[in-house]
């Protein structure tokens, strides 16, 4: 195993340094930020693609689904506030994960795309709180926000992400900062794909389909989130090679097998077979799927090379398009309708 280099802190302002910095991490870089001299060509089209996506929850009219949730099996009513307490926690856990990892970017083109993502993540959090003070009370609303610590498979699937970070923002070096980028890969793009296919299933079905909007506008933003890690991540090894081992491949493969194998737990005991629209089995090969192809996203050979093809085809119209401005769920054109604080309230 290498000794793996320490970390230094992006300097505030560096008056000797160049603009455009000399190296993704470690490198120098005057801090002042100008689009047309950065690093990495990819920085300024991934900026625009973030901005483009902007978007807030009082853009969506919540009437409907307050006048449907009473209506919701106990199943899906349980189902549905566990999987948003689950999405708040990590969430949170992102904001502020994004930030730690900004501090060490010399780039100051991807110390703004890491500020503008932990912004979408507020966005996310506050989405979370919009509708469930839509659909329920305050009292379970604050229950809702605190299951991660009465649920054990939602802790120790939290855990399993939050110790993975505390090694980087507890020590600071190149191993520990790409270790951590590969459970950022999994919390955003593993970890939420249970909850996203609920939501979904229940959108098809006519369900709560604001929230299920709400929802998608997140899955547009996570998507984009894990491609630009991804692409830290490739960076970092470009120019940290030694760093590049069959040790570190060896523990993304391992990693997201346990990941996966989480996230199925959860989904059994969270979804199960109980959910009409969702058999377990076909779930648990989604899992499969999403984890196999994540580790391909960071250059290796997944874990389940048998899971190469999407088992739940009709997820895509929901999940993998690219919504623009349209809201696929009423195919029509999107009109960004203005709510007032009360959700909708006043529509009922």
């Amino acid at each position: 195993m290498t000794t793996s280099h320490q970390l230094e802190k992006r300097k505030l302002m560096d008056p000797e340094a160049p603009n455009r910095s000399t190296a993704i991490i470690n490198g120098q870089s005057s801090n002042i930020l100008n689009w047309d001299d950065v690093r990495f060509s990819w920085a300024y089209p991934k900026y625009k693609r973030m901005l483009s996506n902007f978007w807030t929850p009082f853009e969506i009219n919540m009437s409907k689904d307050i006048r449907q949730f009473p209506q919701l099996s106990e199943n899906e009513q349980d189902a549905f506030l566990k999987i948003i307490g689950l999405l708040a926690l990590l969430d949170s856990i992102q904001t502020d994960y994004a930030g730690k990892v900004a501090d060490y970017l010399t780039d100051s083109s991807l110390n703004a795309l890491m500020i503008i993502l932990a912004q979408q993540e507020v966005i996310h959090n506050h989405s979370y709180s919009y509708v469930l003070s839509s659909v329920v009370s305050k009292t379970q609303q604050d229950k809702t926000f605190d299951y991660w610590r009465t649920e054990p498979t939602l802790r120790k699937r939290n855990d399993f992400v939050t110790n993975g970070y505390a090694s980087f923002a507890d020590e600071p070096t190149v191993s520990n900062l790409l270790r951590s980028v590969v459970y950022d890969v999994i919390l955003e793009g593993l970890f939420f794909y249970s909850g996203f296919a609920f939501f979904y299933n229940l959108a098809r079905n006519q369900k709560m389909v604001a929230t299920s909007t709400m929802i998608n506008y997140i899955n547009r933003d996570e998507q984009l989130h894990v491609d630009l890690f991804v692409k830290i991540y490739k960076e970092v090894l470009n120019e940290y090679p030694d760093e590049n081992t069959a040790e570190l491949e060896q523990f993304v493969i391992d990693t997201f097998k346990q990941a996966a194998e989480l996230e199925i737990a959860w989904g059994r005991e969270i979804i199960g077979n109980r959910m009409e629209g969702i058999e377990m089995h076909e779930l648990e090969d989604y899992i499969k799927f999403m984890a196999q192809k994540r580790v391909k996203q960071l250059g290796y050979e997944g874990p389940y090379p048998e899971h190469t093809k999407n088992p739940m085809r009709w997820i895509v119209a929901y999940q993998e398009v690219d919504l623009g401005k349209t809201d696929f769920f009423e195919q029509k054109s999107r009109q960004y309708t203005k709510t007032n604080d009360a959700n909708g309230f006043d529509d009922l």
